[in-house]
């Protein structure tokens, strides 16, 4: 009677070898990652290829902080580059390569938030109306969606929001027609409220979105209790990218036109100076063009602490022919 069960012993545990063979064979070999080389940026890694990498282990998700990084990439003429891949590009965040990269798309098309703030104080007062008129034909042109919206706030010596959030083109025109010009120019408290008070709000959301800047000024201040470090740090910490339209229409360039640079260079922006006051419209095209002509990066920076230090980022192109604008750095959260 005995010798009758050995044949189903054998086979069950000959299944069961089996088994536990097939579990051993699914489960990866793990290794230490190698520490990225410090001061050394390099190619960024695949996002597709380290996902499913990554679907392949057996791991507990959990939230991590990740930075979501918009960029342009133009030749040495300005022409937008198109079609260009991850691995095209470099990263340093803080001074070392990131964590990971989750993902990188182009033609952004994240609902836009933007802002147009216009200089509406008494050293404009000639080319004002031109100024209206390019200001309402831009946000005709950038509201694409129903997702998309736009505020409007003037400024002299204090800030006036004359339109707030919304895609209603009427109701923005009406905000922009109701700016008169007059009185001192506090550019810089202009710019941190505008951000404090709008743009950051803007980035609380449950859906991303872009957030945007369209500042019409000749970049004169001589009434702001802010600095300019100030306005700009708060740009940064509001993640915005802030473009601006010099209204100094003389050949040469002045301490005020340094200033709207400085701002743009270190949010990933851009400084237009167009020669005439009939050419501002031709400026606003081109802002509207980059808009969406951009790409976008998301990636887990490396040794990341949340003490709410401002860490700083360097992206370029491999080739150096093409120029990268991103801003210059973030602020990272605070527990």
């Amino acid at each position: 009677m005995k010798n009758r069960y050995i044949p189903i012993f054998l086979l069950t545990l000959a299944a069961l070898l089996a088994a536990v063979q097939h579990l051993a064979a699914q489960q990866p070999t793990t290794q230490p990652a190698p520490a990225p080389a410090a001061q050394q940026p390099a190619a960024l890694p695949d996002a597709t290829q380290a996902q499913q990498d990554q679907n392949k282990q057996y791991t507990i998700e959990k939230t991590v902080d990740e930075v979501n990084l918009i960029f342009t990439v133009t030749d040495k003429h300005g022409a937008f580059i198109p079609n260009l891949r991850q691995s095209d590009f470099a990263l340093l965040d803080d001074g070392k390569a990131p964590e990971r990269v989750t993902s990188f798309t182009q033609q952004v098309n994240l609902p836009l938030r933007v802002g147009v703030v216009i200089d509406a104080s008494t050293s404009i007062r000639s080319r004002f109306q031109f100024e209206q008129q390019a200001a309402n034909e831009f946000l005709l042109n950038i509201l694409k969606s129903k997702r998309d919206k736009a505020f409007v706030m003037g400024f002299d010596v204090t800030p006036n929001v004359t339109a707030d959030w919304t895609n209603n083109i009427d109701a923005l025109e009406t905000g922009v027609n109701r700016l008169r010009p007059g009185g001192g120019t506090a550019l810089f408290d202009a710019v941190y409220t505008a951000c404090r008070d709008k743009l950051l709000d803007a980035s609380r959301g449950l859906e991303p979105v872009r957030r945007a800047m369209v500042l019409v000024s000749d970049g004169d201040d001589n009434q702001s209790r802010a600095y300019l470090d100030d306005a700009i740090k708060m740009c940064q910490r509001s993640e915005t990218i802030v473009y601006a339209v010099s209204t100094n229409w003389t050949p040469s360039r002045g301490k005020g036109d340094a200033v709207l640079q400085k701002i743009t260079e270190a949010t990933g922006g851009r400084t237009f100076f167009p020669p005439s006051v009939e050419e501002v419209s031709a400026s606003f095209a081109s802002i509207e063009q980059e808009l969406r002509s951009q790409y976008e990066l998301t990636y887990k920076p490396a040794d990341f602490k949340p003490d709410g230090a401002f860490r700083t980022i360097y992206l370029f192109a491999n080739d150096r022919r093409y120029q990268v604008r991103a801003r210059k750095g973030y602020f990272a959260r605070k527990e």
